[in-house]
Order: C-alpha cells, then sequence, then structure tokens
C-alpha cells in the first residue's frame, strides 16, 4: 500500500515534541512523511488481542512439535526467569 496515497482522516494526537520530532527523523530517514510512517507503524503493531492470539498458535505448534504444554505457573515462571535475563543484560 503507498501510505502518501492512502485515504486518511486527519487525528491530532498531542506528544511531546522531542518524540514528534524524532519519528519524523525517523521518518525522513526512511524517505516518508510522519503521516505516512504513522500510517504504516500503526498497520504493523499488534494489538494484545493479536498477540494473544500468536502467542497460542506458537503454544499449539510447540504442544504439537515436541509434545510440551506448560501450564499458566510454569509459563510466567518462564516468563519471569526471562524478564530478569533480559534485566540483567540490558544492565538494569
Amino acid at each position: 500500500m503507498d501510505w502518501e496515497e492512502a485515504v486518511v482522516a486527519d487525528a491530532n494526537v498531542r506528544i511531546p515534541a522531542e518524540a514528534r520530532d524524532r519519528l519524523a527523523q525517523v521518518a525522513a530517514a526512511e524517505g516518508l512523511s510522519l503521516r505516512a510512517y504513522l500510517a504504516r507503524l500503526a498497520s504493523t503493531v499488534l494489538t494484545p488481542a493479536e498477540r494473544a492470539e500468536r502467542a497460542e498458535r506458537a503454544r499449539a505448534v510447540l504442544r504439537e512439535w515436541s509434545g510440551y504444554d506448560p501450564s499458566e505457573e510454569e509459563a510466567a515462571r518462564a516468563d519471569a526467569e526471562l524478564d530478569r535475563r533480559l534485566a540483567r543484560a540490558l544492565g538494569r
């Protein structure tokens, strides 16, 4: 889809000037207007429901492939461990 030619409704969004300027800089580096960049970004970011659906599909593939089917508690512990390791790797 050509984001510059898409039919769009105008919307005003108030964000800090620094955020606006950074987004505009990223957009320009990709040869896009800020409007086109934000439209493209919006079409690629997943909603919480979409992320949950993808996660469930991934769990189903994992179950089918390996037989591994963690309980809610096991999944929560694994998530917490991953968060801990990421935080350590990022120096947090």
